[in-house]
């Protein structure tokens, strides 16, 4: 027999998820260096462009130009010699990037086979990718919850949010406010119906955005073990499905969620999305150095662009 208990995070549950999500960040540099030698790469979110505007980053100095305010002057390097030179900064556009962590019922389960329940697994890497985009400079949101900030806190401030809701959340939220070539991460079971996943999703390339999604599966959900007499209960409806061999429908099982999986590859790869599969009896460093690496990827290329 299973059954799934709905849930809302507590606040206890979600800081100690986000004291977790903090070692896994600061295990990653190491991560990173090991498996993609990226450690030379610039980080997600500090992409400048070679071109003068607000920013930290010096760039260079020019001469200075009649007209123009005399407070830019930079009196230091003026003082080297008879000409007048400002100090131009480089600009580094905060890219956004909007996560989304799927908090509905379903997501609670958790078998003996499993280090955590999926909804945690889901909100511990929410928190970590946050942790590391705000540290390289990235501007983050939680969809459908919280305004995107560029702020070194933004992993506490989405934990502060996560703690304070009042029911559980949709697996995947309204797609309102999204703007064109942002990048959104979805993480959750996908379990919804087919025809509900494609519509969201559909508005969500509307919108021109860049979606990375990470399947959370618990174990007994790929290899469905279960034998004899078995009783299943839907986590959303309350549903009742009591099977008299449950081994007799196990390949059935298994050949309808590799069809769902491949349905949903097939769609990110024709959206020119990505899609990966992490198991919640696996290491949650696995799934964050791989969407850490996309997200890299995509910060790298528009750097270059």
């Amino acid at each position: 027999m299973t059954e799934v208990r709905a849930a809302v995070p507590t606040a206890g549950s979600i800081h100690r998820s986000l004291a977790e999500a903090k070692g896994l960040a600061d295990s990653l540099p190491g991560l990173l260096v090991e498996a993609r030698r990226i450690a030379t790469t610039v980080l997600a979110g500090w992409h400048g462009r070679r071109r003068s505007g607000p920013g930290e980053t010096f760039w260079q100095f020019r001469p200075f130009v009649a007209g123009e305010a005399p407070g830019r002057i930079d009196w230091r390097r003026s003082a080297r010699d008879e000409h007048l030179y400002v100090r131009e900064r480089e600009w580094e556009a905060a890219h956004t990037i909007w996560l989304s962590a799927d908090l509905s019922t379903s997501m609670d389960f958790r078998s003996r086979l499993a280090v955590a329940s999926k909804r945690d697994r889901a909100v511990v890497l929410t928190l970590a990718i946050g942790e590391l985009l705000a540290a390289a400079g990235e501007r983050i949101g939680l969809l459908g919850l919280s305004d995107p900030i560029l702020a070194r806190n933004a992993a506490e401030r989405m934990a502060e949010t996560l703690a304070h809701l009042d029911k559980p959340q949709p697996g995947l939220p309204e797609a309102h406010r999204l703007s064109r070539f942002a990048d959104l991460v979805l993480i959750g079971d996908f379990l919804d119906p087919l025809d509900e996943i494609e519509a969201a999703l559909a508005a969500y390339a509307r919108h021109g955005v860049t979606a990375h999604l990470v399947e959370i599966r618990d174990p007994i959900e790929e290899t469905f073990p279960y034998a004899g007499r078995t009783e299943f209960r839907d986590a959303e409806s309350g549903a009742v499905y009591t099977v008299g061999r449950a081994e007799q429908i196990g390949a059935d099982y298994r050949r309808h969620l590799l069809a769902r999986r491949e349905h949903l590859a097939a769609t990110c790869r024709r959206l020119g999305w990505t899609h990966l599969v992490h198991r919640t009896d696996r290491p949650a460093t696995e799934p964050l150095l791989a969407l850490h690496a996309r997200l890299s990827d995509r910060a790298l290329a528009r750097g270059v662009a």
